[in-house]
Protein backbone atom coordinates (compact mmCIF):
# COMPACT_ATOMS: atom_id res chain seq x y z
CA UNK A 1 0.00 0.00 0.00
CA UNK A 2 2.72 2.41 0.82
CA UNK A 3 4.32 1.75 -2.61
CA UNK A 4 0.67 3.43 -4.00
CA UNK A 5 1.15 6.37 -1.87
CA UNK A 6 5.13 6.82 -3.34
CA UNK A 7 3.45 6.10 -6.67
CA UNK A 8 0.88 8.81 -6.10
CA UNK A 9 2.96 11.72 -4.59
CA UNK A 10 5.22 11.00 -7.16
CA UNK A 11 2.81 11.59 -10.30
CA UNK A 12 1.59 14.35 -8.55
CA UNK A 13 4.67 15.94 -8.25
CA UNK A 14 5.65 15.40 -11.34
CA UNK A 15 2.17 16.89 -12.59
CA UNK A 16 2.65 19.92 -11.26
CA UNK A 17 5.86 20.47 -12.03
CA UNK A 18 4.43 20.14 -15.80
CA UNK A 19 1.19 22.55 -15.04
CA UNK A 20 1.02 23.72 -11.58
CA UNK A 21 -2.79 25.22 -12.76
CA UNK A 22 -3.59 22.10 -14.30
CA UNK A 23 -2.98 20.08 -10.98
CA UNK A 24 -4.32 22.36 -8.59
CA UNK A 25 -7.76 22.46 -10.76
CA UNK A 26 -7.60 19.14 -10.99
CA UNK A 27 -7.80 18.06 -7.37
CA UNK A 28 -10.15 20.83 -6.47
CA UNK A 29 -12.42 19.01 -8.97
CA UNK A 30 -11.31 15.80 -7.24
CA UNK A 31 -12.04 17.11 -3.95
CA UNK A 32 -15.04 18.19 -4.72
CA UNK A 33 -16.09 14.77 -5.95
CA UNK A 34 -15.43 12.84 -3.24
CA UNK A 35 -17.32 15.81 -0.94
CA UNK A 36 -20.07 14.72 -3.24
CA UNK A 37 -20.15 10.46 -2.55
CA UNK A 38 -18.54 10.25 0.55
CA UNK A 39 -22.58 10.13 2.02
CA UNK A 40 -23.30 7.02 -0.09
CA UNK A 41 -19.84 5.88 0.72
CA UNK A 42 -19.95 6.26 4.44
CA UNK A 43 -23.59 4.72 4.94
CA UNK A 44 -22.62 1.75 3.07
CA UNK A 45 -19.75 1.15 5.02
CA UNK A 46 -21.72 1.85 8.17
CA UNK A 47 -24.68 -0.49 7.15
CA UNK A 48 -21.87 -3.16 6.47
CA UNK A 49 -20.73 -2.92 9.43
CA UNK A 50 -23.69 -3.05 11.16
CA UNK A 51 -24.67 -6.32 9.62
CA UNK A 52 -21.75 -8.08 10.12
CA UNK A 53 -21.64 -7.24 13.81
CA UNK A 54 -24.96 -9.11 14.02
CA UNK A 55 -24.88 -11.97 11.95
CA UNK A 56 -23.46 -14.71 14.29
CA UNK A 57 -20.71 -16.73 12.87
CA UNK A 58 -22.32 -19.98 12.52
CA UNK A 59 -25.23 -18.55 10.50
CA UNK A 60 -22.06 -17.93 8.40
CA UNK A 61 -20.46 -21.06 7.98
CA UNK A 62 -24.09 -22.23 7.41
CA UNK A 63 -24.72 -20.56 4.85
CA UNK A 64 -21.52 -20.76 2.79
CA UNK A 65 -20.16 -23.46 4.65
CA UNK A 66 -18.43 -26.65 3.17
CA UNK A 67 -21.74 -28.31 3.15
CA UNK A 68 -23.88 -25.30 1.59
CA UNK A 69 -22.85 -26.40 -1.77
CA UNK A 70 -24.16 -24.37 -4.82
CA UNK A 71 -26.40 -22.18 -2.46
CA UNK A 72 -23.42 -21.38 -0.90
CA UNK A 73 -22.02 -20.43 -3.76
CA UNK A 74 -25.06 -18.15 -4.62
CA UNK A 75 -25.14 -16.54 -1.14
CA UNK A 76 -21.71 -15.69 -1.09
CA UNK A 77 -21.66 -14.13 -5.11
CA UNK A 78 -25.50 -12.28 -3.70
CA UNK A 79 -23.73 -10.75 -0.30
CA UNK A 80 -20.30 -9.99 -2.84
CA UNK A 81 -22.83 -7.69 -5.35
CA UNK A 82 -24.84 -6.11 -2.69
CA UNK A 83 -22.02 -5.18 0.27
CA UNK A 84 -19.42 -2.55 -0.19
CA UNK A 85 -15.81 -3.98 1.20
CA UNK A 86 -12.56 -2.25 0.52
CA UNK A 87 -9.98 -5.00 -0.95
CA UNK A 88 -7.64 -4.50 2.41
CA UNK A 89 -10.91 -5.85 4.55
CA UNK A 90 -12.20 -8.34 2.00
CA UNK A 91 -9.26 -10.73 1.30
CA UNK A 92 -8.35 -10.44 5.08
CA UNK A 93 -12.12 -11.81 5.70
CA UNK A 94 -12.06 -14.30 3.15
CA UNK A 95 -8.44 -15.68 5.11
CA UNK A 96 -10.60 -16.06 8.19
CA UNK A 97 -13.55 -17.74 6.15
CA UNK A 98 -11.13 -20.49 4.91
CA UNK A 99 -9.82 -21.41 8.06
CA UNK A 100 -13.87 -21.73 9.01
CA UNK A 101 -14.21 -24.18 6.43
CA UNK A 102 -15.68 -22.04 4.26
CA UNK A 103 -14.39 -23.34 0.38
CA UNK A 104 -12.52 -21.78 -2.48
CA UNK A 105 -15.27 -22.05 -4.57
CA UNK A 106 -17.36 -19.79 -2.39
CA UNK A 107 -14.24 -17.72 -1.72
CA UNK A 108 -14.05 -16.59 -4.93
CA UNK A 109 -17.70 -15.99 -5.67
CA UNK A 110 -17.65 -13.84 -2.86
CA UNK A 111 -14.32 -12.09 -3.36
CA UNK A 112 -14.90 -11.94 -7.35
CA UNK A 113 -18.42 -10.25 -7.09
CA UNK A 114 -17.54 -8.05 -4.31
CA UNK A 115 -14.83 -6.66 -6.77
CA UNK A 116 -16.83 -6.38 -10.15
CA UNK A 117 -20.26 -6.50 -8.86
CA UNK A 118 -21.90 -3.46 -7.30
CA UNK A 119 -25.53 -3.23 -6.29
CA UNK A 120 -25.31 -0.64 -3.53
CA UNK A 121 -23.09 1.48 -6.04
CA UNK A 122 -25.35 1.27 -8.99
CA UNK A 123 -27.09 4.64 -8.48
CA UNK A 124 -23.89 6.42 -7.97
CA UNK A 125 -22.30 4.65 -11.09
CA UNK A 126 -25.32 5.04 -12.76
CA UNK A 127 -24.99 8.89 -12.66
CA UNK A 128 -21.75 8.90 -13.99
CA UNK A 129 -21.76 5.79 -16.27
CA UNK A 130 -25.56 5.46 -17.40
CA UNK A 131 -28.33 3.14 -16.68
CA UNK A 132 -27.33 1.35 -19.86
CA UNK A 133 -23.67 0.94 -19.40
CA UNK A 134 -24.07 -0.08 -15.22
CA UNK A 135 -26.52 -2.85 -15.77
CA UNK A 136 -24.53 -4.43 -18.84
CA UNK A 137 -21.44 -4.06 -16.43
CA UNK A 138 -22.94 -5.37 -13.37
CA UNK A 139 -24.22 -8.57 -15.41
CA UNK A 140 -21.08 -9.61 -17.16
CA UNK A 141 -19.29 -8.90 -14.27
CA UNK A 142 -21.82 -11.43 -12.06
CA UNK A 143 -21.09 -13.86 -15.22
CA UNK A 144 -17.42 -13.94 -14.63
CA UNK A 145 -17.28 -13.90 -11.25
CA UNK A 146 -19.50 -17.34 -11.55
CA UNK A 147 -17.23 -18.70 -13.70
CA UNK A 148 -14.07 -17.60 -11.86
CA UNK A 149 -16.04 -19.56 -8.57
CA UNK A 150 -16.55 -23.00 -11.07
CA UNK A 151 -12.78 -23.09 -11.82
CA UNK A 152 -11.50 -22.44 -8.34
CA UNK A 153 -13.56 -25.31 -7.60
CA UNK A 154 -12.28 -27.47 -9.84
CA UNK A 155 -8.65 -26.27 -9.21
CA UNK A 156 -9.12 -27.56 -5.72
CA UNK A 157 -11.82 -30.33 -6.39
CA UNK A 158 -14.79 -29.26 -4.40
CA UNK A 159 -16.94 -30.02 -7.68
CA UNK A 160 -15.46 -33.72 -8.20
CA UNK A 161 -16.53 -33.30 -12.33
Amino acid sequence: MVYLYVITAGALLVSASVNRTKTVTALKLAAKRLLKILPAFITMMVVFSITMTLLPQELVARLIGRESGWWGVATAAGIGSIVFIPGFIAFPLSAALLKQGVPYMVLAAFTTTLMMVGILTYPLERQYFGRTVTLVRNGLSLVIALIVAVVIGLVFGELGW
